[in-house]
Formats: C-alpha cells, structure tokens, sequence
C-alpha cells in the first residue's frame, strides 16, 4: 500500500504541476495575444502618421511646382520689362535726332550773296561741294 499511496501522490503532483504550466501557458499566450494587439495598433496608427505625411509631401511639390511657375513667369515679365525699356531708350535717341535734324531744316538759310563786277548784287552764292 504505501507504493499505492506514493505513487498517487506522484501522479496527483505531477497533475498539479501539468495544470499550472498549462495555465501559465495560458498566461503567456494572453500577454503575447495583448502585446501583439498592442503593436497593431501601434502600427496602424504609425501607418496613419505616415500616410498624412505622405500626402502633406505631395501638397508641398505641388505647391513648390506652382511656385516654380511663378519664378518662371516673373524672370519672363522682368525681361520683357527690361527689352521694352531699351527699346523705348532706342525710340527716344532716334526721337531726339529727327526733332535735331528737323529744326536744321526749319531754320532759313542765309547765303551770300554775289555782287559783281559793278558792285551790284546778282543774286546767292551756292555751296555745291557736298
């Protein structure tokens, strides 16, 4: 009998002990079930973060294309500003040597007059050497 006894103690124990590695199992399994839920989270919300970045990167190239744009715009105006400033420069140079030359025009020639032998005037003296 005490083989019996000893031996059912044994098989109770290791019961026992096959029932508390089984819920510590159980245990474990629960906090690894938490912590990989836990993670997904994490990662669906970093996942989030990520996509709200990407799109704030995409607004930013376009925004940074329209305003390539513009530089591009305003270098063109500046230099057609700056061609049109010489070529009104040139219109006034030419302006300035018409209004010269057209008041050589309006002004009245005088010529000397030609006297002849008797010392009387005969009429002008033509300057024929041009």
């Amino acid at each position: 009998m005490a083989v019996s006894s000893t031996s059912s103690a044994q098989s109770a124990s290791s019961i026992i002990s096959q029932q508390l590695r089984v819920q510590q199992a159980e245990r474990n399994a629960d906090q690894a079930e938490a912590s990989a839920r836990s993670l997904r989270q994490a990662a669906a919300a970093a996942q989030r973060n990520a996509d709200r970045a990407q799109e704030g990167a995409r607004t930013l190239q376009v925004q940074s294309a329209q305003a390539d744009s513009a530089v591009g715009a305003a270098r063109q105006q500046v230099a057609s500003v700056a061609s049109a400033i010489q070529l009104q420069g040139g219109f006034d140079a030419i302006r300035e040597q018409i209004a010269a030359s057209l008041q050589t025009l309006d002004q009245p020639v005088v010529s000397a007059a030609v006297v002849n032998a008797e010392g009387q005037t005969t009429g002008t003296l033509v300057n024929v050497t041009a």
